[in-house]
């Protein structure tokens, strides 16, 4: 294996914990352990801010063209490792390696697209209506940026933000999930060994609420980018309101799936549903969760699901037999089951896994799990699933199936199976959520914007507006000419 560095990164240097704290990562497939991370907290944070302050002047005169030599000579970094870097990533988030190799295949994508994306920051000429005037609009880096994200995606949490605040001038303090945090030590060192200055990326892994509380109270951090649950994404609201930091959030999601019978092929749609419903685990944000079947397929898709679901190969995502490797922890695991049970014991039908495999005893393992019968009563209803665990609601009308989408505090994505064009307009024109596919099961890729709308975030990642989100608008009026 490459010779890769699990340190915090502070002002170009690989360093420990500022206290010598260390984390003991576990591997979620064995329960073994993966080595001590260091494991910091506020005072690594400031340090951290601090460094990346001092190295915003330089970083942000740079030129474009400058900047993306550097992110175009990581994405070759990282594709020259790719094998080994999807090692990493499969060991500590337990994911299959063909994914975790997507994902930084993701990465490499990521890079490229904003490396050429900050070449177009143009701004805009505007006509005045004074003579003697001109009105320019310019978009300038924000500064200091920080990145917090979840352990779903080590890798594609970080990049698309790192990436986006690079390209547009920003310096980057980032904070991984302690529980991934190898994914994304290794995104930093293809960026510093690829000529990226000191300081312009920090790393620091630690206590959140420590490091989340120095970005808020730090009014040189800018701007925090948030990947991670609803609660904590309100509470860094809270905690903005006292420095107005501008805060970037992608929160809970609760995807609705709304099957027609009029889908081309049924068996195509259940197949890719069991395939999408369980990647990763099915610790995915914009995981299909909620299935809304039309009466007339319903029980047809049921059969499918349910026998596709029970094949499922389940096992360490090492073996290239797994299909999907075990939840991230004990304490996710826990939580399924809990809302499982509570739906069984409530009257719900459990036609597929319901339990945790009996021949995986060392792990974070639940089998996927097919449930009908849901009533409003059960947790399992309005809850974020975040597992493998496939509810599926019979419906008859078409605006009661909106209706039942839409009935939720969540909006970052929803999909919509018809063969019908009239009826794909009428339905995502009134979903309330920021991504909608259409006979889609993958609403992600660099060039687009990756967002939410209610409970689920505010700001964009990715695509144009991803690339603006790191920015200031900065107009300028010249007089007397």
């Amino acid at each position: 294996m490459a010779d890769f560095i699990f340190r915090q990164l502070i002002n170009g240097e690989w360093v420990d914990a500022a206290d010598c704290g260390t984390w003991d990562l576990l591997n979620p497939a064995t329960e073994e352990s993966l080595g001590l991370m260091p494991y910091g907290g506020g005072a690594d944070a400031y340090a951290a801010i601090a460094a990346a302050a001092a190295a915003f002047p330089a970083w942000r005169d740079r030129s474009a063209y400058e900047r993306a030599a550097i992110l175009l000579k990581a994405a070759e970094w990282i594709a020259a490792r790719q094998d080994e870097l999807a090692v990493l990533t499969t060991e500590e988030a337990g994911k299959p390696l063909r994914e975790a190799r997507l994902e930084w295949l993701a990465a490499i994508n990521n890079l490229t697209w904003m490396a050429e994306e900050c070449k177009r920051n143009y701004g805009r000429l505007i006509p005045a209506r004074l003579p003697g005037r001109r009105i320019m609009v310019i978009h300038q880096p924000l500064g200091v940026v920080g990145v917090i994200t979840a352990w779903n995606f080590p890798v594609y949490n970080n990049v698309r933000a790192w990436a986006a605040a690079l390209a547009a001038g920003c310096t980057v303090v980032g904070k991984p999930s302690e529980y991934t945090p190898r994914s994304s030590m290794a995104l930093a060192q293809a960026l510093v060994e690829s000529g990226l200055p000191a300081g312009v990326l920090n790393v620091v892994n630690g206590d959140a609420a420590a490091i989340g509380e120095a970005m808020l109270k730090d009014p040189r951090c800018r701007k925090i980018s948030f990947t991670g649950s609803t609660r904590v994404g309100k509470l860094l609201m809270d905690g903005a309101s006292e420095t107005v930091t501008r805060l970037g959030l992608e929160l809970g999601g609760n995807a609705p799936v709304i099957i027609f019978p009029d889908v081309k092929d049924l068996k195509d749609v259940a197949e890719k549903a069991v395939f999408y419903k369980y990647r990763n685990c099915g610790q995915v944000c914009i995981s299909p969760q909620r299935f809304y079947v039309h009466s007339r397929v319903a029980e047809e898709f049921l059969d499918r699901v349910s026998t596709l679901t029970e094949k499922v190969r389940l096992g360490n995502g090492m073996d290239d037999a797994t299909e999907t490797g075990p939840l991230i922890n004990a304490i996710q695991r826990d939580r399924l089951e809990g809302l499982v049970a509570d739906a069984a014991a409530r009257g719900a039908a459990v036609l597929a896994g319901g339990s945790r495999p009996a021949d995986l005893p060392k792990g974070y393992f639940y089998r996927p799990t097919v449930v009908t019968g849901i009533t409003d009563t059960m947790r399992l209803s309005s809850e974020e699933i975040f597992g493998p665990v496939m509810p599926v609601y019979p419906f008859s009308d078409p605006d009661e199936a909106l209706a039942l989408a839409n009935a939720s505090e969540y909006g970052l994505a929803a999909y919509i199976h018809t063969g019908d064009m009239a009826t794909a307009f009428h339905m995502y024109e009134h979903l309330e959520y920021g991504m909608i596919g259409v006979n889609d099961w993958y609403p992600s890729t660099p060039e687009a914007p990756f967002g939410g709308v209610k409970q689920s975030g505010m700001g964009r990642e990715v695509g144009p507006e991803g690339f603006y989100d790191y920015t200031e608008v900065k107009t300028v009026y010249l007089g007397g000419l």
